[in-house]
């Protein structure tokens, strides 16, 4: 499976460029992440807690950046090992488009596949946490290279109270929808979100 998503970033497309290059502002950006380390040319140890539905594991993996066309556009793969939890694999295409002095569009495509428990728990719940956690990167990602949280939040992003409720009330209907959907929590899935971790 696959998503696609796009935000405005507050600021220029070099600014972006260069935070989506910074480790440390990856590290503070991405929920859970405990550390991004450089492991060769181009690649990263990343080591993050991830609560999926009633899954939650501590994910060791790694992310290689490829096809990089500074400051337009890169592609990054990666994999992860979340021990009994399963695993995570895929990749994604990042790309930034200047839209001012002040504004750059990032629009990416990410596509993933999940084995493990993680494939057990069904595709909708799955999906849906790594919603929530592909906007919750951006409103910290915005903030952090801009100071404006607004120009990159999703809509689910906003009041954290009211995104919390919405989020819960959400896993708990796709709950529900993967107690009935039979054979359709079995084997792996698709996954559609790892990219907006990284």
């Amino acid at each position: 499976m696959e998503l696609s998503e796009t935000h405005t970033l507050p600021v220029s497309q070099q600014r972006a460029w260069d935070a989506l290059n910074d480790t440390e502002i990856l590290r503070a950006c991405i929920p859970g992440c405990e550390s991004i380390d450089p492991d060769g040319d181009n690649a990263y140890a990343v080591v993050m807690s991830a609560s999926v539905g009633p899954v939650k594991a501590r994910f060791k993996g790694r992310m290689l950046l490829t096809d990089i066309e500074a400051p337009s556009a890169y592609t990054i793969v990666f994999e992860g090992q979340g021990g009994a939890a399963g695993f995570g694999k895929g990749n994604a295409h990042v790309t930034l488009e200047s839209e001012g002095d002040d504004a750059t569009k990032l629009t990416y495509t990410a596509t993933a596949q999940v084995g493990g428990k993680l494939a057990q728990i069904g595709s909708r719940l799955v999906d849906g946490a790594a919603r929530k956690i592909a906007g919750e990167f951006f409103k910290r990602f915005g903030a952090q290279v801009g100071g404006d949280t607004n120009s990159a939040t999703t809509p689910e992003d906003g009041d954290p109270a009211v995104a919390d409720t919405t989020a819960q009330n959400t896993e708990s209907n796709e709950a529900a929808d993967t107690e009935s959907g039979g054979d359709e929590t079995k084997g792996k899935k698709s996954w559609k979100a790892w990219i907006s971790k990284f």
